[in-house]
C-alpha cells in the first residue's frame, strides 16, 4: 500500500497501485480481526493503511454536485468481447436490453465483425478487425458526421475518431486499445499510445469523450497523467469503482475500461453490465448534454 503512492517510480509498483480496493478491504478486515484479539499496535497499523488506502477509494463514490440536464440522455455501452469469445449471442441480448445508441468493441476478430454486421439496430458502423487482440469497432443508430481510423504508435494498433449528432449536437469521440502494460515494451507501448491519443483529443472541440479497454486503473501513474494532459473526467465519479477485469479472477478485479467526458456531458448513470463471454464486464454509460 505505501510503495504504491510511488508508482509513479517504476512499471511495476503502478501496476500494484491498480488494487487499492483489494487493499482497502484486506486492511479493514484486519483491523477488525486485530480489535477483537485486542493487538493495539496492529489495529494501530492496520487502520492506517485502511485510511490510507481509501483516501484513493472513497472519493469514487462521492456525489458531485447537482447540474441541470438540457435535452434527453443518450447511452452508451462499452465491450471488450475477448478474441477467442464464441457467445456472440450474449452481446446480441445485451445490446437488446440495453438499446444503447452508440457501441465501442474492443478486440473485435474477423468472427465478430461478421457478426457484428447482422446487428440491424446499427446500420452506421466502422469496423477495423485484427485477429489478435486489437481490432475495434463503433456501431450507431445515427449516421456518423465523421470517422477516422488512426494508427497509433509505437505498434500501430488502430484507434477511431469519429462523430455523430446526438440531440442535435454534435459529439465526437474517440475508442482505443493500448498495449497491456507487461514487460517494458508493453509499459512504454501502452504509454506511448495513451500520449497520442491525448493528442487526437487535444485536437477536438466541443462535446467529447474518449472511451476504451486503457489496460490502466484510475490510480495508475499514467492515467493521471492521461487525464491531467486531456482534461476530461472520469464518467465513474461519484458513481463508485465499477471493476470490470479479469472476470475469472473476481477477487482480483480492477477498473481498467474507461469512458472520459468533456465538461459538455453530464453523466447520469454508469455501471457495469452483464458477462458476455468475455474476461471483461461492458461498461454501460448514460449521459445527457448540457
Amino acid at each position: 500500500s505505501l510503495a504504491t503512492v510511488f508508482d509513479s517510480l517504476h512499471q511495476y509498483l503502478e501496476l500494484f497501485s491498480h488494487f487499492r480496493l483489494q487493499y482497502l478491504v484486506v486492511a479493514a478486515l484486519l483491523a477488525v480481526f486485530f480489535a477483537l484479539v485486542r493487538s493495539r499496535r496492529y489495529l494501530v497499523l492496520m487502520a492506517a493503511v485502511a485510511v490510507l488506502n481509501a483516501w484513493y477509494v472513497v472519493p469514487w463514490y462521492l456525489p458531485q454536485s447537482d447540474t441541470s440536464r438540457s435535452g434527453q440522455s443518450f447511452t452508451i455501452v462499452l465491450a471488450n468481447l475477448l478474441r477467442s469469445n464464441g457467445e456472440h449471442n450474449k452481446l446480441s441480448a445485451l445490446l437488446s436490453e440495453e438499446e444503447p445508441d452508440v457501441v465501442f468493441l474492443q478486440e473485435v476478430t474477423d468472427g465478430w465483425a461478421k457478426h457484428v454486421g447482422l446487428l440491424q439496430a446499427y446500420p452506421y458502423r466502422h469496423v477495423v478487425p485484427d485477429n489478435g487482440s486489437f481490432g475495434i469497432a463503433v456501431l450507431s443508430r445515427s449516421p456518423l458526421t465523421s470517422v477516422q481510423t488512426v494508427d497509433s504508435p509505437p505498434f500501430g494498433f488502430a484507434t477511431i475518431v469519429a462523430a455523430t449528432v446526438i440531440n442535435g449536437r454534435n459529439v465526437t469521440f474517440t475508442t482505443t486499445h493500448p498495449m497491456p502494460p507487461l514487460g517494458r515494451s508493453g509499459y512504454d507501448g501502452r504509454n506511448e499510445q495513451l500520449a497520442h491519443v491525448a493528442e487526437l483529443v487535444n485536437a477536438q472541440s466541443g462535446p467529447r469523450f474518449l472511451i476504451g479497454d486503457l489496460n490502466t486503473s484510475m490510480w495508475g501513474a499514467n492515467y493521471r497523467k492521461l487525464v491531467a494532459s486531456v482534461g476530461l473526467r472520469n464518467a465513474r465519479q461519484g458513481f463508485g469503482v465499477i471493476p470490470t477485469w479479469p472476470t475469472h479472477i473476481p477477487i482480483a478485479y480492477i477498473p481498467i475500461d474507461h469512458c472520459l467526458v468533456s465538461e459538455e456531458l453530464e453523466v447520469i448513470d454508469i455501471r457495469s453490465g452483464p458477462h458476455i463471454g468475455s474476461d471483461h464486464l461492458p461498461l454501460i454509460v448514460t449521459l445527457a448534454i448540457n
